[in-house]
């Protein structure tokens, strides 16, 4: 398929996990991908694959937390790939901790990444896509859906992301821009080798956002945003759509 052909896409998270399949899978169908993440050279290595295979990518390297950064990055890539009519959010981090021992620290960091960071990334394509349309896909998560323990910066952070997509949704539906979230269950990638558990936290703890169907792999959600992003999802703006093998259902 070539659903992107001609278009640009700018993915956030992409130098590895679902930011990394899903820039692939862009790029595979046809999108000039602008290939984001903090780590300059996973980002170039992406780039690279993309290239090896006859796509066109480039790379940038940024924090999504920082605004500056942020916008010169989303100038960057109008000026050297074209006006973005995609935004996929996928930068994320996560970690767990009893709330009474949770640090500023880690709460302030999780919240910058995965809130604050896809509000500046929105903000920045939104110049661009209210004169010539675009779709904004989100990547939110079933814990912004229900509530987790240990987990209150995680579930506050992407239950925020659930509802700032529906308020951009909202504020410009009918002028050309669709905003909408996907909402993984547990994934197969390098951030969930990163996580510990708290002292005295049992797998049970974790029941309700497990699924007998096991982790996904990214490419099952990737394929879930990129029909999001797609034509094909013209009707749908402000959805949040679960991808997490029956979590919801439960």
């Amino acid at each position: 398929m070539t659903r992107f052909a001609g278009r640009v896409a700018v993915v956030t998270g992409a130098g590895s996990g679902l930011g990394r399949a899903t820039a692939s899978m862009l790029a595979n169908e046809g999108a000039r991908v602008a290939v984001l993440d903090v780590a300059a050279d996973a980002a170039e290595k992406v780039a690279a694959e993309v290239g090896e295979r006859g796509g066109t990518a480039r790379a940038y390297a940024l924090d999504v937390r920082e605004p500056e950064q942020v916008r010169a990055a989303v100038a960057r890539v109008g000026e050297e790939v074209g006006p973005p009519d995609v935004l996929v959010n996928a930068a994320g981090i996560g970690g767990f901790a009893h709330s009474e021992e949770e640090s500023f620290e880690q709460w302030s960091r999780i919240i910058a990444v995965n809130l604050t960071g896809t509000f500046l990334m929105c903000q920045a394509v939104l110049p661009a896509m209210l004169e010539r349309g675009g779709a904004i896909v989100n990547i939110a998560s079933n814990s912004g859906l229900k509530g987790q323990k240990y987990s209150a910066a995680y579930c506050a952070s992407k239950g925020g992301v659930v509802n700032l997509t529906r308020a951009l949704a909202y504020e410009y539906l009918g002028r050309g821009v669709r905003v909408n979230a996907v909402a993984p269950g547990g994934m197969n990638t390098p951030m969930i080798q990163t996580f510990t558990f708290p002292h005295g936290a049992s797998m049970q703890d974790f029941a309700n956002i497990s699924s007998p169907l096991g982790y996904a792999e990214p490419e099952d959600v990737a394929n879930a945003v990129l029909f999001v992003a797609s034509d094909e999802a013209r009707y749908m703006t402000g959805s949040i759509v679960s991808v997490d093998g029956g979590i919801m259902a439960g």
